[in-house]
């Protein structure tokens, strides 16, 4: 088992056309104000099985140490975008954050997980269901990554149409 390559996970592309998941807050003609969910990152060791056909967050080989929470934290600033990739197709990504573990100690971080830990039922008794804490995105940092009382940081790619961690072209 090893963290797979950086990619979006396949449940979420088919849960983003079915509206399952809402990274910002929002409202339709006549509703309600809609809330965001709460995305989360976790990171996990190279002995995880995460990858693009990850469907839900589970906490198997996640990282553990001070100032590490199991489940991650929240992602912030989420920011939606849109512009023209440098293919010239229209390309809609988002951007978080940098996530930051302060004063952390921790060892052998080989990826992450994004997750939408709003959801952390499963949703059933629709044609589009979803697992619990739903899976959105692995990242593989390339190799294992540590920190010593020290700040761990996911520092996430530029926020375009070409480097955003979840882009859709």
């Amino acid at each position: 088992m090893a963290v797979g390559s950086s990619a979006m996970c396949g449940t979420f592309k088919r849960e983003i056309l079915a509206g399952i998941h809402f990274w910002t807050p929002h409202t339709r003609t006549g509703s309600s104000a809609i809330s965001a969910d709460t995305f989360k990152v976790a990171m996990f060791t190279n002995s995880s099985s995460i990858d693009a056909d990850t469907t839900g967050y589970t906490t198997s080989n996640e990282v553990s140490g001070t100032n590490y929470t199991a489940g991650g934290e929240a992602l912030g600033s989420v920011t939606l975008g849109l512009s023209d990739n440098s293919s010239s197709v229209p390309t809609s990504f988002l951007d978080f954050a940098d996530t930051t573990w302060s004063s952390s100690t921790i060892s052998s971080a080989r990826g992450a997980l994004i997750y939408n830990s709003t959801l952390d039922s499963a949703g059933t008794g629709s044609t589009t269901n979803h697992a619990a804490d739903p899976a959105v995105a692995v990242i593989n940092f390339g190799g294992d990554k540590s920190s010593s009382s020290g700040d761990f940081t996911i520092q996430y790619p530029a926020n375009d149409a070409n480097n955003a961690i979840i882009r859709i072209a």
